[in-house]
């Protein structure tokens, strides 16, 4: 960067930053809080996971899911480590939250605990059963990839670098969703699926909620994002319905 850019030009022209020294205070609080979702998100959803794993009707799939819960638990302390450089207390922020606490399952799509942490709202509803899981972790993996593909773009290089390296991870887990819809549909329970997937779809597009413009403006003139969420919308969407149309499970 030459001496006499300021910090904010240099990142409105693609530079990077590489460490929290010098990092302005507002794009601090606004990779904190990216990076805080991620975490809280990760951890959630891995609780969630670990409460099914013995409703696996094989050992195969057990060992899948018990291989997301560790996946997803190592995403989280991979970012958590990065926000310890920037001074959370990393042992006290895992165990702080209640990582297991839901909403009722009826409450609507967008909802959110009052005194939640800051996962994304669709970690907030309880899995029934095997097939809702694999139903869920279809959508919310797919949806990850998405959100995934912006934020690895981000100009703090080492989330950057640390979020390609979990990328293929969570790809793996859509696999692993896919391959488990496949074995629960030749097991007859093509009608189970297809319930669980009309009540998690729209929870999970709840999660790609409207961002301000003005908002938005200035996360992409920082390098804290790239696409509007609309877009991130409609990408997941079409991801989604491929997925469904492979597994012939479209409605």
């Amino acid at each position: 960067m030459a001496q006499d850019m300021s910090i904010e030009r240099y990142l409105e022209q693609g530079g990077k930053l590489t460490n929290p020294t010098n990092v302005p205070p507002r794009y601090r609080a606004e990779l904190l809080k990216m990076m805080a979702t991620f975490v809280d998100s990760e951890l959630a959803g891995a609780a969630g996971f670990a409460d099914v794993i013995n409703e696996g009707p094989g050992i195969k799939e057990r060992i899948a899911a018990a291989k997301i819960v560790l996946e997803k638990t190592d995403n989280a302390d991979k970012v958590l480590r990065l926000m310890g450089e920037f001074g959370a207390n990393t042992d006290r922020y895992a165990n702080h939250h209640p990582w297991t606490a839901r909403l009722p399952r009826n409450a609507e799509p967008g909802t959110r605990r009052s005194d939640h942490d800051m996962r994304l709202s669709v970690l907030n509803y309880p899995l029934e059963g095997w097939a809702d899981a694999v139903a869920m972790n279809l959508c919310m993996g797919l949806a990850v990839v998405a959100q995934l593909s912006d934020m690895q773009q981000v100009s703090y290089q080492p989330l950057a670098d640390v979020l390609r390296e979990v990328t293929p991870v969570e790809t793996r887990h859509v696999e692993l969703a896919e391959e488990g819809l496949a074995r629960l549909t030749e097991q007859g329970q093509r009608n189970a699926i297809l319930d669980a997937l009309a009540y998690w779809r729209p929870r999970v597009a709840a999660i790609f909620g409207d961002v301000s413009q003005d908002r938005f403006d200035q996360l992409r003139a920082w390098g804290l994002r790239h696409r509007p969420n609309v877009v991130l919308h409609d990408a997941w969407a079409e991801s989604l319905d491929a997925s469904l149309n492979r597994l012939s499970l479209t409605a």
